[in-house]
């Protein structure tokens, strides 16, 4: 099997997160990927991008304990997630935050009561130290004062920010994402971005992001793999920004160009398609 078209330098032993060796993805006789490998350092914003169908969402899956590997492993700071007993294997998966793509908040709670279910359950805090936590994770997220709200009273970007306070409720040291700016204005996922960059450095945790949204790939991606149907393999890694100047692999100079660049041959900085992004103020963010 060829090697993929990797531009990148290889991270420190010691400042590896997430370490997947020789996973192969299966839905029975299907294999939707083979023999995956990759590595995610402490605090990067680590991009799974492939066109659709490609098993983002199943590598996903995989890495946030939904899903065992047909094969392979899954190392989350050196510890095999899918070989762990059982009770090991929740004390990791309480070290991660998850924002679901829809979402998934309770359309019968309050904002307040979506995020405190989690802190009810994992915590031994009294219901006022929830209380507070639970407006000062709102807060972190800019939606101070939403406490009451229900999930229909508010918009969508405002539901995602909700759902990232929720995911972030325990301190995670790692946030995964499934397509998160999915159903957004471009506005409120620019919003949603920032949210994710100031998240990641304040907080010092890992963010690995499944989207073939490219403006958020470009713009806050640090790191990437890039899965691909045909081949069923990572055909791509290395800085989203780095690939498209660089990669001399066609699918993928063509998916981070929409097909605005050539299939091969030298590039010209001025011609990629990646304008600058001023920054958002309040009176432009209607989320």
């Amino acid at each position: 099997m060829a090697s993929p078209d990797t531009i990148s330098a290889a991270p420190l032993a010691d400042d590896i997160h997430v370490s997947v060796a020789g996973l192969t993805m299966a839905y029975d006789d299907f294999v939707v990927q083979r023999e995956l490998d990759f590595k995610v350092s402490h605090g990067e914003i680590f991009i799974i991008m492939g066109g659709s169908g490609c098993g983002k969402s199943t590598l996903l899956r995989h890495l946030i304990g939904l899903k065992p590997p047909r094969a392979g492993h899954v190392f989350f700071d050196g510890q095999d997630l899918w070989e762990a007993p059982s009770g090991e294997r929740h004390r990791m998966l309480l070290k991660m935050g998850i924002l679901y793509q829809s979402g998934a908040l309770w359309s019968a709670m309050t904002l307040a009561e979506n995020i405190a279910l989690t802190l009810s359950a994992h915590t031994k805090l009294s219901p006022r130290e929830i209380a507070e936590l639970v407006s000062l994770k709102l807060a972190l997220v800019g939606l101070a004062g939403f406490e009451d709200f229900y999930p229909a009273e508010i918009s969508g970007g405002m539901q995602k920010r909700a759902a990232l306070a929720r995911a972030v409720a325990l301190d995670p040291e790692i946030l995964f994402f499934d397509e998160p700016s999915a159903g957004l204005d471009p506005i409120s996922a620019r919003r949603l971005d920032d949210l994710i960059l100031h998240l990641s450095q304040s907080l010092g945790c890992t963010a690995i992001i499944v989207t073939h949204d490219l403006a958020s790939i470009l713009e806050i991606g640090t790191n990437s793999i890039f899965l691909d149907t045909d081949a069923k393999t990572i055909i791509a890694q290395g800085p989203p920004r780095d690939l498209l100047r660089h990669t001399d692999h066609p699918t993928v100079r063509n998916f981070l160009s929409r097909g605005q660049l050539p299939d091969n041959g030298p590039i010209n900085p001025a011609a990629i398609p990646v304008p600058p992004i001023a920054p958002l103020t309040e009176e432009t963010d209607p989320a």
